[in-house]
């Protein structure tokens, strides 16, 4: 794909049903820009995909646009989020307070303004960032886990992680329109100045033509329905969203 050189491949960092609205398989910079490592960088979120739309949230859509919604009627949020690798923690931030529920417009304006006027210098990364982690798993590479639920980081700096290891959940804190989990991978431990790195998931199951199909060293597209489960779970009676 243009602009994309041989991605790095991790684990994926989430089990059940996904989608990526905001991917680097559908576009680049995926998010519209390089600022803050989010050239390759990846959404994730859970919907109905039995309702028109395929909604995030389980209130009505009428609802969504009059009233926004809590975020607890969103299907991802409070879902479990795995190390994509082994590596070492260099940064976790936890206690900056969520939005207790989405609103479409107080949500754009805020991430507009953060985003934009965001200094480096002056201002600290977690107003965009919200919640975070980052793992170092190479001499110059970088996870980054972001916008996580408040009060459920797991780990601290300093700590060894495995790939597939609980390190935290997904949330709606920082520039966060709905809940989701955004993940990327840079070249710095600094989102405020990290460059971004391309990825690819070492495996994960594809939902196409009325089935489900193994893929391996994927990048998934924006419209793509895409599950991971655990290989000791993939044989029972687990139900996923």
């Amino acid at each position: 794909m243009n602009g994309m050189y041989k991605p790095i491949t991790v684990g994926f960092p989430l089990r059940g049903e996904w989608l990526s609205p905001n991917t680097p398989g559908t576009r680049i910079p995926s998010h519209g820009t390089n600022r803050f490592g989010t050239r390759y960088a990846y959404d994730f979120i859970q919907v109905d995909w039995g309702r028109k739309g395929y909604p995030a949230y389980r209130v009505s859509f009428l609802h969504y646009l009059l009233f926004g919604a809590p975020i607890s009627e969103y299907y991802c949020w409070g879902q479990k989020v795995y190390s994509p690798c082994d590596g070492i923690v260099v940064a976790a931030r936890d206690g900056y307070k969520e939005r207790a529920r989405t609103n479409l417009w107080s949500d754009m304006a805020n991430a507009n303004k953060n985003a934009h006027s965001f200094d480096p210098e002056t201002d600290d990364v977690q107003s965009v960032a919200g919640n975070y982690i980052i793992i170092k798993f190479g001499d110059t590479t970088y996870a980054a886990l972001c916008h996580l639920q408040t009060g459920s980081i797991q780990v601290s700096v300093g700590e060894n992680v495995t790939k597939g290891e609980i390190i935290g959940n997904v949330g709606h804190s920082g520039n966060s329109f709905s809940p989701h989990l955004h993940f990327q991978l840079m070249d710095s431990s600094d989102i405020s100045i990290a460059n971004g790195l391309p990825c690819a998931f070492e495996e994960y199951e594809l939902f196409k033509n009325n089935t489900w199909q193994k893929v391996t060293e994927g990048i998934p597209a924006n419209k793509d329905r895409i599950r991971y489960r655990d290989p000791e779970k993939k044989h029972s009676s687990e139900h996923y969203q």
